[in-house]
C-alpha cells in the first residue's frame, strides 16, 4: 500500500483571476508560483485548459505552457490538459513538438475530451454544431499520437513533431477516460477534485484495463487533488471561501473573478447553497499542515496513487504560495 512519502507531488495551475486583479496579473503570478514549485521539488507543472472564464487566465494553454517552461530550469511543465476536440490533432502536435523541441526532456501533454466550457462558448471554440460531440475522440487521439512519428507515406505532416514526442497522458472524470488510458498504456491522471464519488470505480476500471506497452509496463496513476493549507484549520477554511462561492456563481451561470475572503464570508448563502457546496467540496483537502497530512494519506492509501497534482484556488497570491510550501513541507 502506497503513502505519503512514496508519491510525487505535482502542481495543477488554473492561473486564477482574483476580482481586484487582470489576467496579465494571475498569468505573471503563475510564473512565479512555478519558480516557487521548482524551488520547492515539485515534479511537475501543469496549466489547465478553460474558455470563456473570468476567474481563469489559462485559456491558451500551450503558449502559457512555453513561457512557464522558459521561466524555470528543471521542473516539467505540460497540460492538465488539453481538451482535444477543442483542437485538430495537427495544430496539437505542431504546438506540442515545437514546446519539445525547445524545452527536450521536460514537457507533458496531457490529453482529456470535455470542452473545458460552457455549450456556447464551445461552439464558439469548435466553430459548428457538428463538431460538439467527443464520440470521435478515440480516433482523434490515434491521429494526433501518429504525427510524431516518422511516415514516409503520409502526406499531412506535423514536422516540428516528429522526433519530438513529449510523453502522452490520459485525464479523465470518469471510466471512459480510465478505460482508453489502460487499454492504450498510458499514464492516467484523474480529476479527483471535483468528481471523488468517481474516483475509486475509475482507478479500478484504469487498472483492471491496463496493457503494457512501449510507454508503461505497469500503470501510472496521477490524482487531481484541491488543497488549501494554512498555519491554521481555521484560516485555511477562511482562504477557501472564494472557491466556494466561485463555484455557485458558475453553477448559476454567471461566472465571477475570485472574490476576496471577506466577500466570500459575507455573501447570503442559502441552506441549499450550503448543502450544494458541501457535496461539491467534500473531498476537498483543507486546513492545517497536520489536516492535509493526514488527507493527502488517506487519499493515497485508498488509491494507490503514484502522484498528486494539486490545485489550490486561493484570492492572494502569497497565500498560494504558502499553501504550496507547507505541502511541501509534508514530505520533508
Amino acid at each position: 500500500m502506497s503513502s505519503l512519502t512514496d508519491v510525487k507531488l505535482s502542481v495543477l495551475d488554473l492561473s486564477p483571476i482574483p476580482a481586484d486583479g487582470d489576467a496579465g496579473t494571475a498569468l505573471r503570478n503563475t510564473l512565479d508560483l512555478a519558480r516557487q514549485a521548482e524551488r520547492l521539488g515539485y515534479h511537475r507543472y501543469w496549466l489547465a485548459e478553460h474558455h470563456n472564464m473570468p476567474g481563469i487566465a489559462s485559456s491558451a494553454t500551450a503558449v502559457l505552457i512555453g513561457h512557464v517552461a522558459s521561466a524555470t530550469e528543471r521542473i516539467r511543465v505540460g497540460s492538465g490538459g488539453i481538451m482535444l476536440p477543442n483542437h485538430s490533432p495537427l495544430i496539437v502536435a505542431e504546438q506540442f513538438g515545437m514546446l519539445e523541441a525547445f524545452h527536450p526532456g521536460r514537457i507533458d501533454l496531457g490529453i482529456g475530451r470535455a470542452p473545458g466550457t460552457d455549450q456556447r462558448t464551445a461552439l464558439a471554440v469548435r466553430g459548428s454544431m457538428a463538431a460538439l460531440g467527443a464520440e470521435d475522440f478515440p480516433q482523434q487521439l490515434a491521429e494526433l499520437m501518429a504525427y510524431f512519428e516518422p511516415n514516409e507515406n503520409r502526406v499531412v505532416n506535423a514536422f516540428p513533431a516528429v522526433g519530438h514526442k513529449p510523453p502522452f497522458w490520459l485525464l479523465g472524470s470518469s471510466g471512459f477516460s480510465a478505460q482508453l488510458a489502460g487499454a492504450l498504456g498510458l499514464p492516467f491522471a484523474f480529476a479527483h477534485h471535483f468528481s471523488a464519488q468517481n474516483t475509486l470505480p475509475a482507478v479500478r476500471l484504469y487498472r483492471e484495463s491496463f496493457r503494457p506497452s512501449e510507454t508503461l509496463q505497469k500503470p501510472y496513476l496521477m490524482l487531481g487533488a484541491a488543497v488549501i493549507c494554512a498555519e491554521t484549520d481555521e484560516r485555511a477554511e477562511w482562504l477557501a471561501g472564494p472557491s466556494g462561492l466561485t463555484f455557485l456563481s458558475l453553477r448559476r451561470g454567471r461566472p465571477i473573478p475570485l472574490p476576496t475572503p471577506e466577500e466570500a464570508a459575507e455573501y447570503p448563502y442559502t441552506d441549499l447553497d450550503r448543502q450544494f457546496l458541501q457535496e461539491r467540496f467534500g473531498s476537498n483537502i483543507i486546513g492545517s499542515p497536520e489536516t492535509v497530512r493526514k488527507g493527502l494519506e488517506k487519499l493515497v492509501s485508498d488509491t494507490g496513487a503514484d502522484e498528486l497534482v494539486i490545485t489550490t484556488m486561493v484570492h492572494g497570491h502569497a497565500d498560494r504560495v504558502r499553501s504550496y510550501e507547507l505541502v511541501a513541507d509534508l514530505l520533508h
